[in-house]
């Protein structure tokens, strides 16, 4: 059935996004970490840089070496809070973009899942379908094996087991249902001389050949 069909190249998807979904959360984690990582390390610079400025601010220091060393300690902790919200900047845009892709794979996954239920479904309806026309076959067939020679319905049944279920099949306009190709002149001369009863076989695909309306004869 194409259903089943359908079904493996679904999953194949499935695993496809569910790695890519798991690489793309574990990014975004992984960045995540680093953000706060990079707002803890500023809101140190930033404490510390306060500290020293209300120092500076206070008058306590008296030492022009002191204070000349504080104020440029002051001016390295700028700088290097600058730097950090520069980075910081940096991995939030990366953070973003990582949440933004793990959020279109997590919509593409309930997409995939939702096609796997939907054609489930229709799996199992067409296999119920199936499932009737069987029982709708076997109805018949029990009404016409009985008319049926028990030495033809052994022929049948082994060459069914030979070729994949199919042992008969109907001529339609000079080709053969079996093996899909037109008869020769040879075969049209050989199937019209043949008797009504007469088991006639494919010489290509050896399947019974059964003469009807429409066999163009």
């Amino acid at each position: 059935m194409p259903e089943v069909a359908e079904l493996k190249d679904l999953a194949t998807q499935q695993q496809s996004v569910r790695s890519q979904l798991i690489a793309a959360q574990t990014e975004t984690s992984d960045i995540a970490r680093e953000q706060d990582k990079l707002e803890s390390d500023v809101d140190q610079v930033r404490q510390r840089m306060t500290r020293d400025q209300q120092r500076l601010d206070s008058g306590a220091v008296t030492s022009a070496k002191d204070l000349e060393s504080l104020q440029h300690e002051v001016g390295s902790l700028n700088k290097r809070q600058r730097d950090l919200e520069d980075v910081e900047l940096e991995v939030m845009e990366r953070l973003e973009e990582a949440e933004k892709k793990a959020t279109v794979l997590g919509a593409e996954q309930s997409r995939l899942a939702a096609a796997v239920e939907d054609t489930e479904r229709r799996r199992v309806a067409a296999h119920a379908a199936i499932d009737k026309d069987v029982e709708h076959a076997q109805r018949e067939r029990a009404t016409v094996t009985p008319d049926v020679g028990e030495e033809l319905l052994t022929f049948y049944e082994k060459l069914r087991a030979k070729l994949a279920g199919i042992a008969a099949v109907s001529i339609k306009q000079r080709r053969c249902d079996g093996c899909r190709l037109d008869l020769s002149v040879t075969d049209v001369d050989r199937i019209r001389s043949a008797a009504d009863d007469e088991v006639i076989r494919c010489e290509e695909c050896r399947r019974i050949q059964v003469r009807t309306a429409e066999s163009g004869l």
